[in-house]
């Protein structure tokens, strides 16, 4: 294919390969140890820390921080990795910007915060490498735990109750483990195949079965878990999309943003990847964001975010939407799809202005026109089938505590559970706390 973004139509190579290769780089290369070293000595080490009250898996971040600065970065990686097992991702990936850093003195003070995500990348980075892990099973109970979801909270789950001495299978649907981080999120973020790394490392800690390509509702039943384990948590995520609800949207080049992500998260070749010249995104967070911005990295010559509610109501945050449009990405908001326009394949979306008053969102008369030769659904996602039995707070399972559900003896966490907000940090809070309170039922002295 000829490496000119004008080619038209949904085509692969609209970029040669050596500008993909450098369009995908790491977003954040590392701090190497002197970087790391001045970015911590930033860091006021507050005795009441505001960033720690922040971070969902309450990692104690001045304490990490001044291991750092002194020298001692495993030290700090332990410091970390024993509330969030999952560290080294969630230092790439979690929006630092709205949590942690946020509230850091510094920022409040400069408008600078201290770089806590890069540093917690420093301290996790640096005990992968050595290739050990830092923590040991306790005594076997004779437990036997079944997982069911191998994303985020399933594998911080089923880590901390292999730590407790318990045996655990991990069920996923998929092919791999890693959920949302092997499949979800944008390439540029975590790469070298960093997301199976982790898992794999993670696995170190002994008493995990991993078993791929078994779904629950396919070739498992919650009730058959219940009778074989002596407990059961489900970390099912979100894998159901929602309708567009427009005409037309079965036109062909209209795809679910997910499908997309994970595509090009699995291909070993991005320049094989097809994209189009117009690209059209429907949905206002990261899925959105993560499916434009790496359109526009392929080779896309308009990509375009259309959101229906104003810009403050988006879920992706001030900094992704700010990094959009630093690739290049245009964001409309206040507009909805009506209709999708082709003869066979898109050719254009017409969407209706909306506007927000005492009854809700109000779709408008005024319409206008995107042109369009691929179009990327983006518009949120849902519980794909409800294990039986198991009772729903809206289109999530109910739990209560640390994930008990409505079932004796089956926990949730994650996105499909109540209180999932799409992050992998709060992933693997649920995951982890779960894991303790199981610990706790199974061994007798559940509150």
């Amino acid at each position: 294919m000829p490496n000119n973004p004008l080619t038209p139509g949904v085509v692969p190579g609209r970029l040669g390969a050596a500008v993909i290769l450098d369009n995908f780089a790491d977003m954040a290369p590392p701090l190497d140890a002197h970087e790391a070293r001045v970015a911590a000595d930033r860091c006021y080490f507050c005795f009441d820390a505001p960033c720690m009250t922040a971070c969902p898996t309450s990692i104690d971040i001045p304490l990490f921080i001044r291991q750092i600065a002194t020298g001692t970065p495993e030290a700090a990686a332990r410091t970390i990795l024993g509330q969030n097992i999952l560290g080294g991702m969630c230092a790439r990936v979690c929006p630092t910007e709205t949590l942690c850093e946020e509230v850091c003195v510094r920022e409040t003070a400069e408008g600078k915060p201290v770089e806590i995500g890069r540093l917690q990348r420093f301290a996790t980075d640096a005990m992968m490498a050595k290739g050990g892990h830092p923590f040991t099973r306790a005594a076997a109970t004779g437990k036997r735990v079944a997982v069911v979801g191998a994303g985020p909270a399933g594998l911080s789950a089923a880590h901390r109750l292999a730590m407790l001495g318990h045996d655990v299978v991990m069920f996923d649907a998929r092919a791999k483990a890693g959920g949302l981080n092997e499949f979800g999120i944008a390439a540029y973020k975590a790469t070298e195949g960093f997301a199976q790394a982790e898992v794999e490392w993670l696995l170190r800690i002994g008493g995990i079965k991993v078993e791929t390509g078994k779904r629950l509702g396919r070739e498992l039943s919650l009730e058959a878990l219940r009778a074989e384990y002596d407990a059961v948590f489900l970390g099912l995520g979100l894998a159901g999309v929602n309708a567009l609800r427009a005409e037309g949207e079965e036109q062909a080049h209209v795809r679910d943003a997910v499908d997309f992500i994970a595509e090009l998260r699995q291909a070993r070749d991005l320049a094989t990847l097809a994209v189009g010249r117009d690209v059209v995104v429907i949905g206002g967070g990261m899925t959105a964001v993560d499916a434009a911005v790496q359109s526009k990295l392929l080779g896309a010559e308009h990509v375009t975010i259309v959101y229906r509610r104003a810009p403050e109501k988006m879920a992706a945050s001030e900094y992704e939407q700010e990094h959009a449009a630093s690739k290049g990405v245009r964001i409309i908001t206040g507009a909805a799809p009506v209709r999708v326009l082709g003869n066979g394949a898109v050719e254009a979306v017409e969407f209706a202005y909306t506007s927000e008053g005492p009854e809700g969102l109000v779709v408008t008369s005024e319409t206008f026109r995107l042109k369009a030769d691929q179009v990327f659904k983006a518009i949120g996602q849902n519980l794909d089938g409800v294990p039986g039995g198991v009772a729903l707070t809206g289109r999530k399972i109910a739990v209560t505590g640390p994930g008990r559900t409505s079932v004796p003896g089956v926990w949730a966490g994650g996105d499909c559970a109540e209180g999932g907000n799409d992050l992998t940090v709060t992933a693997v809070a649920n995951g982890r706390d779960a894991a303790l309170d199981i610990h706790a039922s199974l061994m007798g002295v559940a509150g």
